[in-house]
């Protein structure tokens, strides 16, 4: 039985992935061209060194798999075990000029070693992460054992992690956040009453999602607004704890046994506000 993710079997994963989420049009069928690759810790830490290279060689094997598909090359050798696609189909694309693959450690609890999951999606990653509302399909896959199956398909509605298109011109402002990341300087747009902020993952769906280190957890914390008044409240969700204006605020979450409940609490913030997230990321919160 496998005990651990080879850099090999992770590129067939994303493979794999790949072929489950294609989305067939009328003139085209679209590839999912995000792909968030989750592992276990001790996969994650072998490997740390040579992410680089593995990224490199994902996107050879996924280029090459395109033009195999719309018939310009022979399958390479690595990619021989993948099904002939038939005569006359329409054309495949990718879904974003590019091929974007983050790999992350998976921080949940019942994670095996040599497990490789996949979440792939149709949008853009965040360029420069305004809070376009859009329509988005998740895949999400599992590689154990040298076998791939599919866990779930979603479409989802989403802020946090937009498509292509420009933000709807249309929807209202409601506040802009401010911060810095891997990618840098970033924008985030909101444009509806509540949502959800932290590192996001294996079901859990957040509306902006922060590259962001461990300590800032998978569902951080929520913003929402209160639409008859204009007030914008904050409630903390998290494990390392949330700060506005250098205040850590009370959490919301209790851990009765082995189970965790959300006591609802929120807490009022400014119309200007720094949101601290573990003290190891902030937040710079502005109202419209």
């Amino acid at each position: 039985m496998q005990t651990q993710a080879t850099a090999r079997e992770i590129i067939l994963a994303i493979v794999d992935n790949m072929h489950v989420g294609a989305e067939p049009l009328l003139y085209s069928t679209l590839l999912p061209s995000l792909y968030d690759v989750y592992l276990h810790h001790d996969d994650y830490e072998r490997l740390e060194g040579i992410w680089p290279r593995i990224l490199d060689e994902t996107k050879r094997a996924l280029d090459q798999e395109l033009s195999r598909l719309n018939g310009n090359v022979e399958l390479p050798k690595l990619l021989k075990f993948l099904p002939l696609a038939e005569k006359n189909r329409p054309r495949f694309e990718r879904a974003a000029p590019d091929w974007y693959i983050n790999f992350y450690r998976n921080t949940d609890e019942d994670a095996a070693p040599g497990d490789i999951v996949i979440d792939s999606h149709f949008t853009l990653p965040s360029l420069p992460k305004y809070g376009a509302g859009s329509k988005t399909k998740r895949i999400t896959t599992l590689r154990s054992s040298g076998e791939t199956r599919t866990l779930r398909t979603l479409y989802q509605e989403t802020e946090g992690e937009p498509s292509a298109a420009q933000p709807d011109q249309s929807a209202p402002v409601l506040a802009r956040i401010r911060y810095q990341d891997d990618q840098g300087e970033q924008i985030y747009i909101m444009t509806k009453n509540q949502i959800v902020v932290g590192r996001g993952g294996i079901d859990y769906w957040v509306d902006l999602r922060l590259n962001a280190a461990p300590d800032v957890s998978r569902e951080h914390l929520r913003l929402r607004r209160d639409d008859s008044s204009g007030q914008f409240f904050v409630k903390d969700l998290s494990k390392f704890g949330t700060s506005v204006d250098g205040k850590r605020i009370p959490s919301s979450v209790e851990v009765v046994g082995k189970d965790k409940q959300d006591k609802d609490v929120w807490v009022p913030i400014p119309s200007k506000a720094r949101i601290g997230l573990a003290d190891v990321m902030f937040l710079d919160f502005e109202a419209s």
